[in-house]
């Protein structure tokens, strides 16, 4: 293992397939404001067989990345998880990954090479396993030293190739690390906590923040996470709030799509994102509206330029074709808080239903997780 401030083997700078098949690999035109057909009618228009993958009756897994022959799983330490903080699935035999030792964290333990508390994982365009760790075992905590940190991971041998670890002026109390996606040399990642956007160069190992509390990335008074009928509470008693959260690339990748959880959606170009010395008045003004969508757990963008996404609200998967036209795909009381979705190279959409409004950090201390937790797919429509 080695702690990344130099060139890392293995990470492309031109976009490779896997880049486009599996890290928002879509071309998405770009529409003024008001010109998406969002209001159309949402009846379902598809009835797609729902596979039962992996269950577990202690696990909570908010993310899921499949490749040939196994199945890799990661949920944070906060929702209520009990088993390793990373799981590879393989021949039906679950195994902590890379090792048991990654897993291991405790309170006391130092940060940096353990898994503190893992809120995304997602397969680079270089074939490899990448980990965020938000660096806080607690909701809203701050980070620990050295907790909040990307690392790469080699699928085959296990080896941690790369860590970036991220300086107390880039990861605040306060923050929470969310998700990761890769544009080029860059990597972007997005802050929940403190609403900002986190540009990391993968050749140098640096860090900077940009458009911290920009309105774009910051959650709205008037735009509720509202699950099984009702706005979910924060630990303070109000509506819970979660910052930059949800976004994608264009296949092209000139332009990031993000949001706070509850929506609605931005557009930035990624030119000016990967350049630090543009002005961060020239970069706000060019934060241009992209989608008003609802709140949701999570999202995938296939090669066609179709959004997935969870409506939260109505247990749904629902897709956003390039025209702007919604329709629902399926609508299940096991999708339930589907977050991070992956869509793997057969054209299968995968789907972990964390159900993470059900934990008992929202529940009064008591767990409302329906056992087992699935991991569900379904394979996806040419038409789609």
């Amino acid at each position: 293992m080695r702690i990344a401030f130099k060139v890392l083997e293995g990470v492309s700078s031109t976009p490779s397939l896997a880049l486009i098949a599996f890290l928002s690999a879509a071309a998405l035109a770009v529409f003024a404001p008001g010109s998406d057909a969002e209001d159309a009618p949402n009846a379902i228009e598809s009835h797609p067989v729902l596979r039962q993958e992996v269950t577990s009756d202690t696990a909570v897994w908010n993310g899921v990345v499949a490749t040939d022959g196994a199945i890799y799983l990661a949920g944070p330490r906060w929702a209520g998880n009990t088993d390793a903080a990373l799981v590879r699935v393989q021949d039906g035999k679950h195994e902590p990954f890379p090792d048991a030792q990654w897993n291991a964290w405790k309170p006391g333990n130092e940060a940096g090479t353990q898994f503190v508390n893992i809120n995304a994982i997602r397969l680079g365009p270089d074939g490899a396993l990448w980990v965020v760790d938000s660096g806080s075992p607690h909701f809203g905590g701050d980070p620990l030293p050295d907790g909040a940190k990307l690392v790469q991971f080699d699928l085959v041998t296990g080896t941690a190739n790369a860590v970036f670890p991220f300086a107390p002026e880039i990861a605040r109390p306060g923050s929470y690390i969310d998700d990761v996606r890769f544009h080029g040399r860059n990597a972007y990642l997005t802050d929940a906590g403190n609403a900002g956007l986190i540009v990391l160069d993968l050749d140098t190992g640096k860090a900077r923040r940009v458009l911290d509390a920009h309105p774009s990335l910051t959650a709205r008074d008037d735009r509720p996470i509202v699950v099984d009928g009702k706005p979910l509470l924060g630990l303070d008693g109000k509506p819970l709030k979660v910052h930059a959260d949800p976004f994608e690339l264009t296949l092209g990748g000139d332009r990031l799509l993000i949001a706070p959880l509850a929506g609605p959606w931005s557009q930035i170009p990624t030119a000016l994102l990967d350049n630090p010395a543009i002005a961060n008045d020239v970069l706000s003004a060019a934060v241009e509206p992209f989608s008003d969508l609802p709140p949701t757990g999570g999202t995938a963008m296939d090669a066609g330029g179709n959004l997935y996404f969870s409506d939260l609200a109505t247990d749904a998967i629902k897709v956003r074709d390039p025209d702007g036209q919604i329709k629902t795909i399926v609508q299940d009381p096991r999708l339930h808080w589907v977050d991070a979705m992956f869509i793997d190279a057969s054209g299968n959409l995968w789907m972990p239903a964390a159900q993470i409004d059900r934990a008992p950090l929202f529940q009064s201390g008591v767990s409302h997780v329906n056992r087992p937790v699935e991991i569900i797919s379904f394979a996806l429509q040419a038409d789609e």
